[in-house]
Order: structure tokens, then sequence, then C-alpha cells
């Protein structure tokens, strides 16, 4: 900036020097105010902004005619009525330029008792919006088009990553990833995005419009398919004839593997096999029976036929929900490219299908952004929550939407932070690294704030055969460029609802803070001590230390007389010594955001691991405790701990602070399912006699 303005000061002397000043006469200085018009509450506000033209300075000073009596103007522009309407209750607003105080713009306001009532209507009222495609939006005001609103996508100006955006002009953009919502009943369903336009004269009044926002993933592709698709077997479907209703279900046909020579493709048992009752030989088809309009295979076509699955309720340890179908050539990309997955995004940046970094995938690390394409949210992105993941009762049921329920016990899984990062339908997608496309698990479950996957190492060893390895089909490695577009999904965050802390426990860890104060500002990294609750388990109030970062810790204690102790990192603190809770809050703000997973060192999993193989399944039984992982503590930066997933609302006993030396950390979220249940019911079909008739997706939250 700085040699910018120098060369344009040398330009301006130039200028004088060849006559150029009388040049600059002759573009005057303007300026304008928007809005024009506006109706406003008495003591209530409304933004103006001054636009500037014919001068560098574009500062303003504004005023209100008429003086005080007629509200009064801040130096931004935000225009605050008075408490009773004037006389006259209308006047104007005005801009001067501190360039050349002649030049002024002005608007005009109307005081009033209460808002004027007008109707603010969006065109179109619906719209379906592919996944990072666009939509433009138009509002009208009592019937004439009107750009003076603005434009909110669910309530959010602007819109985000999670719901796409919408400019000031109402073009929408959809994120890559369709949004989700929790059914109630422990899943995460897609749903839809509400774009508003509120008007500037009457923030009461605004107009709508709802976007469903469309992955390509369901839709039937034409030729060789790529991956990451809506499938499934073609007989995953009930007949309920006294109701005349049919259920049907399908999930995603998620990456190409290859063995001995001979391609297959890889997805859930639950969504190829139909949770162990399909045969070898059951044609695979794409899409699947929950995206064709009647419920049958006829709006389908066959890609694979069922080769193998692991047996969901008698298979050998260590369990997995995995089968394999052979292609049928001509049907399947044989370059394995999966939707969305690219490291390239087209003429109108949305990725462009491309294949995994072939081989056998990596293992999962704390922390490690991952991605997957499915065919309920497209593309998704978010990181590595925990590894060596144990979970008790995950729920199936034989067969779609009916059939005898039984439960899986599964052990070292991978837990994908986020309830948005898939939903039902999903099941089967190819979770993997988002810096290379190496895979990393295969999606088949999860709970309202979590997602969970097969390691693709145990999925690959068990389909071996005949000293032939299991590899993906795939090509070099390469970055998900949809996780680093503009518009693409925002991180799934693993943030869960805020807790009170109970008084009692808050007043528990300021007794303990007030009875250990001068052996903990001892250690030469502690600033202050403090009380506040603790991130490991928030339901819990903790001792929290504010330390310097950057510099060596000095066995800083995790619990002190039984409550947790938390860890706050600055580069300085205002305050020093013991703090109040309103102190310690206070003193939090000033530090940086934290994440929710901290990468941990080697030495840290190391330490993890014994604990975690000696503890875990005495803590899964438990009650209320659904799984048991290994994490980074976030009470501790750098620290690892055992990560206790609860069942949200049951009763479980207390969680210690510490088990043999290691944090735990609290997880609560709905119980994990995959493939069960008759939740998430969508569509039409018909059966004789004619009748409006639901389809399902299989779950994978």
């Amino acid at each position: 900036m700085r040699c910018a303005l120098l060369l344009s000061g040398l330009s301006c002397v130039s200028a004088l020097f060849l006559g150029c000043a009388n040049t600059a006469q002759n573009t005057p200085v303007a300026v304008g105010v928007t809005p024009a018009t506006a109706s406003v509450v008495v003591s209530k506000t409304q933004q103006f902004t001054a636009t500037v033209s014919g001068t560098s300075n574009t500062t303003v000073t504004w005023s209100v005619a008429g003086g005080a009596a007629n509200g009064t103007v801040s130096s931004s522009g935000l225009y605050t009525a008075p408490t009773t309407v004037p006389n006259p209750p209308q006047f104007t607003v005005t801009a001067t330029s501190q360039k050349d105080g002649s030049k002024t713009g002005s608007a005009t306001v109307t005081v009033t008792t209460a808002a004027a009532s007008s109707s603010v209507s969006v065109s179109p009222s619906a719209a379906s919006v592919a996944n990072f495609g666009t939509q433009q939006f138009t509002a009208s005001v009592n019937g004439s088009p009107s750009t003076a609103v603005n434009w909110e996508v669910d309530g959010i100006a602007g819109g985000n990553q999670s719901v796409g955006f919408i400019s000031t002009s109402g073009l929408y953009v959809a994120p890559s990833g369709v949004p989700t919502k929790s059914d109630g009943k422990g899943s995460s369903v897609t749903t839809t995005a509400t774009v508003t336009a509120v008007s500037q004269a009457n923030s009461a009044d605004s107009g709508s419009a709802t976007v469903t926002v469309q992955p390509a993933n369901e839709s039937a592709q034409s030729g060789a398919i790529a991956l990451g698709a809506s499938g499934g077997n073609a007989n995953d479907s009930s007949t309920n004839t006294a109701a005349h209703t049919i259920t049907c279900c399908g999930g995603t046909l998620g990456s190409l593997v290859t063995r001995g020579g001979t391609q297959f493709i890889l997805s859930n048992t639950h969504i190829l096999a139909r949770s162990d009752i399909a045969q070898p030989g059951d044609p695979i088809i794409e899409p699947g029976l929950i995206d064709t309009s009647t419920c049958t295979s006829s709006g389908a076509r066959t890609v694979a036929t069922l080769s193998a699955f692991y047996n969901l309720e008698n298979g050998p340890l260590p369990k997995i929900d995995a089968a394999i179908a052979q292609v049928i050539p001509g049907n399947v990309d044989p370059m394995g490219n999966i939707l969305y997955l690219g490291a390239t995004a087209d003429a109108n940046g949305v990725p462009v299908p491309e294949a995994p970094h072939a081989g056998s995938g990596v293992a999962a690390s704390l922390g490690m952004p991952v991605a997957k394409s499915g065919r309920s949210t497209g593309l998704t992105c978010s990181t590595v929550l925990a590894v060596a993941v144990n979970v008790n009762a995950v729920q199936y049921q034989k067969g779609c939407g009916t059939g005898a329920t039984f439960t899986v016990n599964y052990t070292n899984q991978v837990d994908v932070a986020g309830g948005s990062f898939s939903a039902e339908g999903d099941s089967g997608s190819l979770i993997v690294s988002e810096a290379s496309a190496d895979p990393v698990a295969l999606l088949f479950g999860g709970s309202d704030t979590d997602t969970v996957g097969n390691p693709v190492g145990q999925v690959l060893s068990f389909f071996a055969s005949g000293g032939n390895a299991v590899t993906f089909v795939g090509g070099g490695a390469h970055a998900v460029i949809g996780c680093s577009l503009p518009n693409k999904p925002a991180s799934a965050s693993s943030t869960q609802a805020a807790t009170a802390v109970a008084p009692e426990s808050m007043q528990k860890a300021a007794a303990v803070r007030d009875a250990h104060a001068p052996e903990l500002l001892a250690h030469p990294e502690v600033q202050a001590v403090g009380v506040g609750a603790s991130r490991d388990n928030p339901h819990e109030a903790a001792v929290l230390f504010f330390v310097s970062a950057g510099q060596p810790r000095t066995n800083i204690p995790s619990q002190v007389d039984g409550v947790r102790t938390r860890i706050v990192e600055s580069a300085l603190f205002s305050q020093r010594g013991a703090l109040s809770a309103k102190e310690s809050a206070q003193l939090e703000q000033s530090a940086a955001s934290a994440p929710e997973v901290y990468p941990i060192s080697e030495a840290e999993m190391a330490r993890a691991k014994p604990v975690h193989t000696a503890r875990a399944q005495e803590l899964m039984n438990l009650p209320g405790v659904q799984g048991v992982g290994i994490t980074s503590s976030l009470d501790a930066p750098g620290e690892s701990a055992l990560m206790i997933f609860l069942v949200r609302g049951a009763a479980h006993n207390p969680i210690p602070a510490v088990v043999d030396g290691l944090r735990t950390r609290v997880r609560e979220s709905s119980r994990f399912r995959a493939g069960s249940g008759d939740a998430g019911r969508r569509g039409a079909c018909a059966v004789a006699p004619s009748k409006t008739l639901p389809r399902k997706p299989a779950l994978s939250n």
C-alpha cells in the first residue's frame, strides 16, 4: 500500500507539469446515499450508506435536518429515531463530502409510531440448485421489483458455507454439501435452505423462497458411471400389502477396488447385501431404488452383481460393514473416478470427478482433514475426531423397513466430527484424506454429531483371496479441491450444545483454587489461575491455568482434589494471580479460539494406546456409555485423552477426570445407528391399488 501511494504521488506531480490538473477538475465529486427513503419506527435504527465518487477521499460527515428532535446519526451512518414522532415526521439525513463540503447526498426519513407494513415476495418461490450451482433470486415490494432488501439464507445475512451464500443482488451460490438437520430420532437427514429478502425500510417485512440443494450423486448416469453415486441391491424393498405401501432402500456405491485383475464396487453390507439376507449374484443397480420414481429397478440400470459380503451378525472379529460387487464391463468407470473428488474444477467452478489415490489407503490420524462424496449430501469435508473407537450395539434390520433387528459391536473405528458430514443414504461412501485423496475409512453409520467408518485396512484384508490382495483403483495423490473452494462445505463442526455447569461444581472448583493457589501459581508458565467450564466435560467445572503460549510445561496436574484442570494459552494475559469466575471468563475471551481436535505426538498416542486397551471394555460396560476411543484433550492442548461417547439423555455414572493418568473427554450424542428402522422416508412409489407411498434411504447417521 505504501508503494502504491508513493507511485500515485509521483504521477500527480507529473500530471501538474503536463497540464492534467485541469482534467482532474472536470471530474466533480458526487455523493449518493442508500437507501434513498426509509420509514423508521420511533427509537429504532436504520443503517445508511454513502457512496463518494470523483475523489479518493470517501469520508463523509453525517447530519440530520432539524437537529436532535429528529433523531441522531452516527459517524458510520447509523440513524436512530427519536422516542416520539417529530412534527413534521418527514425530513432528510445528509452525507457531506469531507473533500468538498458543497457536495452532499441525502435520504428521506419518515418516523412512524408503527412500522408501515409492506408485502415482500421472492421469485422463484422454490428452486432446485445443484451442488456448487447458482440461482438468481429477485425481490418485489408491494408488487414492484425492488433492490431495497437485505438477503439472508436460513436467517444468516449473506449465508455461509453450510447453507450457501447469497450476494446483495440475490445471487445464491449452493454449497457442495447438502444442508442437514437432526431428525429428532438420532439421525442426520438432508434439509432445504430458506432464502429470505428483508425490506430495508422495515425489517419486519420479508419474503422467502425454498432451496433444495440437489447433489449429482442422486441422479441416474449414462454410460460408465462414476462412483459416489446412489445405488444398492435391486431387491432392497418391502411391501405392506394391507397398507398398499412400498418402502425401498439404498445408499452409496462408494469406490472401485481390484483383486486379481477383476474390478468390484465397494460399499456396505447393509447397502449391497441387505444386512446379510442377500445372495451372491444379486443385481446391484444405479441409482438405488430410493431414487427411482416407482421404487422398482425399472428406473435403474444393473451395474454390478453381488460377489461377497461380511456377515454382520455372525462374521468373525474384527467386525466390518462391507460388501463388494463385480462390475459389469462398460457400466462402471474403470478408472475409479468418484463424483466431486477431483483436484480441479470445471468452467463453472464445480470439482470434476477423479479417482482416489490408488493402493491400500492410509491410517487415520487425529485432526486429519478428510472428505467424502455420497448419495445424500454430496461432497463434505471435516476432520478425524477420534481413532481406535470401540462402538457398542449399532443397530441393523434384516430387510428394508421390516424384519428382525440385531446389533453389532465394533472395534478400532474411525470417528469423523460433525453430524453434517453425512446423512441417511451416505452409507457406503469412501472417506479419503483431503490433502492426498488417500482412502481412510468406509462410512457405515453414526449419530447426530458424528460419522463412523471402518478403517480401510480391515476392509481390504477381509476381501483378500487366494493370495490376491485387494487394492483401490485410482491414480496419483491429489488434493480434494472442493474442500478449499469459496463455496466449500463448512468443516463439519464437532461443537456440542453449550451446557450449564452446576453452581455447586463451580463452587467446588473455586474452593480448590483458593486452597492451592500458591502452589498452582508456582509453575513458571502460569500467569493466573481461575475457574470455568471444562472443555473435556462441559458439565463440570475446572481450575483454569492461564499459561504463556510456547513456554515449556512443568507438569501441570490433570486434576486437583478431583477437579479437572484446563489450560488456556496466550502470549500475554492482562491479569495475574487468583481470578474469580467472571474475571476468568473475561480473560478467556482474550485468548485465541481453540479447535475441536488438536494433533498429538506419537509419544502421546503411544501413552494412550495401552490405557485404551486395558480400560475400554470396562468403560463400555458402564450404563450410558456407547463408545470409547482415543482423541486429544481440549483441556490440555497436546495431550491425548480417552473419548467417552455417552448416549444423550441416558443415565450414567460420573465419568472420572483421569483414567490411569490419561485425561478423559466426554461426548454426548444420539445412539450410533446404521441401516435400521424406518426413519428418513421420502419420495413416492406406487403399488396397486394406487396410493402415495414412501421410500427410504438406508441410514448413515
